[in-house]
């Protein structure tokens, strides 16, 4: 396993982090397997979990806090808010009210007194960036979170939450979790400058492009991942994204084979090649899924393979751009973009 300093906190994680969407409801798993996955995990070198709020409505957290029980110290444990936690319209988003509140709910949930990275699961266009800096600095301070990190943020506001940390004299954004594969590289053009000009921890999250680069997705199989269950229309091949994704991977597949890897391997490995990306965030539903994520832990890929990766899918292109979860708003509505 390889180890990198998360940002410029000093702190050491490994290149691949587990991330615990999947425990519980979403992903089918039990806490007996969840555990397991967590005891594996950890004994191969992973030592950062990654979980939230609002995955499986808080069961993650808890299936998290009980596989963890007794050896908190040795895992640096991350975990989100700011999503819908139910119908009532203020138990989401970026306020001092609802972090405040919903942060003692994960503690209580994840059964510990403290998280290391608490991170805003995406930005919040109804709350200014002093209301939510000032909050998690005050959390920070009372020692319930050791640092704090955005999610999904379009790089201009990645930049204007810097901007507000100084300009109030607030603690920053130390990381950012995006979305980033070899399927969707929009980040490249944009996100990954400036975290790296403001010298941020990269957790990237969907390394396998919701399971299009686990190996189960080829021409002429039948689709049977986990996403397609509840997202079958981001598998639909009469969709013209998804047919080219899918014309992508055949490809990549025969770049896979030359170089003598799985589909795993080479999609962990070119996230993890990125010298802005400190960790690539892995999701297994079961310990067979762990064990062939884990094998891409030492994968370096030669500049021939990336090469090859690049003219199949270029520098810094989105295959399949609607699913990006940083558009700005106004792009969505069109009440925000006319007078």
């Amino acid at each position: 396993m390889q180890y990198r300093t998360l940002g410029r906190t000093g702190v050491q994680v490994s290149s691949l982090a587990l991330g615990a969407m999947n425990f519980g409801a979403i992903g089918r798993t039990t806490q007996d397997e969840a555990t397991a996955i967590v005891d594996a995990a950890l004994e191969s070198g992973v030592n950062l979990i990654d979980t939230a709020d609002m995955y499986g409505g808080g069961e993650s957290e808890e299936m998290v806090g009980k596989a963890i029980a007794g050896r908190r110290d040795d895992i640096v444990l991350a975990t989100k808010a700011g999503m819908p936690m139910g119908d009532e319209r203020n138990h989401r988003g970026g306020s001092r009210r609802w972090l405040v509140t919903e942060l003692d709910n994960s503690l209580r949930r994840l059964g510990v007194d403290h998280v290391d990275l608490y991170q805003i699961h995406r930005w919040d266009p109804a709350t200014s960036d002093e209301e939510t800096l000032s909050a998690l600095t005050d959390l920070q301070r009372a020692g319930k979170i050791r640092y704090f990190g955005s999610s999904t943020f379009p790089a201009y506001r990645v930049v204007q939450a810097q901007w507000a940390a100084r300009a109030h004299h607030l603690s920053r954004y130390v990381t950012e979790q995006p979305s980033y594969s070899i399927l969707q590289r929009g980040i490249e053009a944009h996100v990954l400058p400036v975290t790296e000009q403001y010298g941020m921890g990269v957790l990237a999250w969907s390394p396998l492009a919701s399971g299009w680069l686990s190996g189960a997705v080829r021409e002429g199989r039948e689709v049977t991942t986990s996403r397609s269950r509840f997202m079958p229309e981001r598998f639909d091949l009469t969709v013209p994204a998804n047919r080219a994704r899918l014309d992508a991977v055949e490809r990549l597949a025969g770049v896979a084979d030359e170089a003598g890897l799985t589909m795993i391997q080479l999609a962990l490995g070119f996230v993890t090649a990125h010298p802005a990306v400190t960790c690539a965030l892995i999701g297994p539903r079961t310990l067979d899924h762990l064990r062939s994520q884990l094998a891409a832990a030492d994968t370096v890929l030669s500049a021939d393979v990336l090469d090859a990766i690049d003219a199949i899918v270029a520098p810094g292109t989105d295959l399949a751009a609607h699913e990006k979860f940083d558009t700005p708003p106004a792009l969505l509505d069109p009440a925000l973009r006319r007078r």
